[in-house]
């Protein structure tokens, strides 16, 4: 179904953002990260408490690839 879109402004876009509007066919990223971090790492606000008295990440992956982006270009 086509879609009639009016003004869009973009201020910034990631390195790994996609910016879309409308029909679209296909959407593919074309980089991948891991992000190891410990327990409560991404909380935020205000009057946080976190209590995390043993806490440990473990970071051993033994396949080497976990998906793989090589034929997205």
């Amino acid at each position: 179904m086509p879609a009639i879109v009016g003004v869009a402004q973009v201020i910034t876009l990631g390195n790994s953002s996609v910016f879309h509007i409308g029909d679209v066919y296909k959407i593919m990223p074309f980089s991948n990260a891991k992000t190891f971090s410990g327990a409560g790492s991404f909380n935020t606000g205000e009057r946080l408490r976190v209590d995390n008295n043993l806490s440990s990440t473990n970071t051993f992956d033994p396949d080497m690839m976990d998906q793989n982006n090589a034929f997205n270009m």
